[in-house]
């Protein structure tokens, strides 16, 4: 997929566990996981927002366009 996210990468930066982001987002760790692993297929601008505000981050912090092909998916 073209779309890259690079939560794993803020979560570093900012010595946080998944558990915590999650709570701190208020959705699952498992929903959060989905999301970290680029298995999404889509996300709430609300639930962006809240990652930022969590993270301290703007959000071209956690996604990013890669070039790649369909066939990439």
């Amino acid at each position: 997929m073209p779309i890259v996210v690079d939560i794993d990468v803020m979560l570093a930066r900012r010595k946080m566990s998944v558990g915590e982001l999650a709570d701190r987002v208020g959705i699952t760790p498992a929903n959060l996981a989905v999301l970290k692993n680029g298995r999404a297929k889509a996300v709430r601008f609300a639930t962006l927002a809240a990652l930022c505000e969590a993270l301290d981050c703007q959000p071209g912090d956690l996604l990013r366009w890669e070039n790649g092909t369909a066939a990439d998916e």
